[in-house]
């Protein structure tokens, strides 16, 4: 897929989300997943922006407790995931702008102190995953720090230059924390796992933390980069094989296995429709975001897709 049209595509959201913000639209929970996944594979596939453009006016969704120590305080098109602690938390990813307020926002209506996040972890530097970070930066203040990879920090700053020239342009932070892989960084008491998984971008790394359910902790995963829409030749799909291989692995580990997965993209999982199941959850009842058949079956839908991909990256590099 051409950038171009990624960024049309983006900015199109940005700019209804914006207008619907004006218009004072109620929060809406009518983020569907279905026609976003269609959406994004033929934005990926054959660079069609309309769908984007008709669901960016469900872009502001209600922020909501995943698990005891997980919030979700992001919008319908991108996650940001709160992870807390008596003495700190740490948030996963800062949406763009105009939608860095709004993590913000849902952040304080949940009840929580944005001041009190003690961690920035960025998974990518696309602008849709680090595009607020300069603005969380300002609000949050020294004390908050901000990690991504080396090759995350470095491509983050190269996508924030090049906007200048297009409609949304933004600014990036200068590097903070770099993490390398296997590295665990904590923010008050959450400790976080950081696994490089380059592929949807080179440095896409990803993250495993606990989620508390009551008695129950869970092994939990935010994969970095779940798309192969801005490719650059086989070496990327080749890595980014190997990574939803390695993410796989994971889920069988013996000792501890990842057992869910809190997206990037709620949609691309059926987030949005699982949440909606806690609201009349039953003690009794299983965890609805809980769903390792599913998340397996995920990594293979990626793998399969990757792999054709492949043969087709491969053909063109012959040629």
């Amino acid at each position: 897929m051409k950038l171009r049209h990624f960024r049309s595509a983006l900015a199109a959201l940005g700019l209804l989300a914006t207008q619907a913000s004006a218009q004072e639209q109620p929060l809406s929970t009518k983020c569907e997943s279905a026609p976003l996944m269609t959406a994004w594979t033929e934005l990926g596939e054959k660079g069609k922006v309309a769908q984007f453009i008709e669901y960016a006016v469900a872009q502001k969704i209600e922020p909501y407790k995943a698990f005891d120590n997980v919030y979700y305080v992001g919008i319908c098109w991108v996650s940001a995931w709160l992870l807390t602690s008596p003495q700190g938390h740490v948030l996963i990813d800062t949406l763009y702008e105009p939608f860095t307020e709004q993590l913000l926002a849902n952040i304080r209506a949940l009840g929580l102190d944005p001041k009190d996040i003690k961690l920035v972890v960025i998974t990518h530097g696309h602008f849709d995953h680090a595009g607020g970070a300069a603005r969380l930066k300002s609000v949050l203040g020294p004390g908050t720090r901000f990690a991504m990879s080396r090759e995350g920090w470095r491509e983050a700053a190269e996508e924030a230059a090049l906007s200048a020239a297009r409609t949304r342009p933004w600014t990036m932070i200068e590097p903070d924390i770099v993490l390398s892989d296997g590295q665990t960084v904590t923010g008050g008491e959450v400790a976080i796992e950081a696994f490089e998984t380059p592929g949807h971008s080179m440095g896409t790394i990803s993250f495993a933390f606990d989620a508390r359910d009551g008695a129950r902790t869970y092994r939990a995963f935010t994969v970095g980069g779940l798309g192969l829409n801005r490719i650059r030749g086989p070496d990327q799909v080749e890595a980014f094989i190997a990574s939803v291989k390695r993410i796989r692995t994971l889920t069988q580990d013996g000792a501890r296995p990842v057992e869910l997965h809190l997206a990037t993209h709620g949609f691309s999982t059926g987030l949005t429709e699982a949440k909606d199941l806690l609201k009349t959850r039953k003690p009794t009842d299983p965890h609805p975001l809980v769903n390792l058949q599913g998340f397996r079956k995920q990594l293979d839908d990626l793998q399969a897709g990757a792999e054709k991909r492949l043969v087709i990256e491969r053909q063109r590099k012959a040629n």
